[in-house]
């Protein structure tokens, strides 16, 4: 299973760039199993962009996060400790291996949901759906980085 994330434009490209190698969140998803992320690029991109495999996810307190993450965070550590102000607990997805897409996808059009407020649960192609996870997909052309 994947989950979709809504990314700032400029840190998704540096996600492909291969300059960001750990997406930052103050929440994380719950269910076992997910093993990549698909990216939508928030405003003004508004588009799936491509996607990462998850490498690992790290979850501790928010200095030790940015001690153990600092050097591929991509981020400031002022934007870090910004982001993280109300939280004691922090979570980083490390970035394994990308693929952009060649083209990218109205997420409306290729998976029949709303951009989300910060991720929502997705199948891969061919997988059953169930009613919660229900949506049209259309495979993108890849481009591996």
């Amino acid at each position: 299973m994947k989950v979709l994330l809504s990314i700032r434009p400029e840190f998704a490209n540096k996600i492909f760039s291969g300059e960001k190698k750990y997406e930052f969140r103050r929440v994380l998803f719950k269910k076992a199993g997910i093993t990549n992320v698909v990216v939508y690029a928030s405003s003004p991109v508004c588009k799936v962009i491509g996607e990462f495999e998850i490498g690992a996810v790290l979850t501790d307190e928010v200095s030790s996060l940015w001690k153990k993450t600092r050097q591929f965070a991509g981020i400031t550590e002022d934007f870090f400790y910004s982001y993280f102000a109300t939280k004691s607990i922090g979570h980083a997805i490390k970035v394994k291996k990308t693929i952009m897409y060649n083209a990218p996808i109205a997420i409306e059009q290729g998976y029949g949901i709303k951009p989300p407020q910060s991720f929502a649960y997705i199948n891969s192609p061919g997988t059953k759906k169930n009613k919660k996870d229900r949506m049209r997909f259309i495979a993108p052309s890849l481009t591996p980085n």
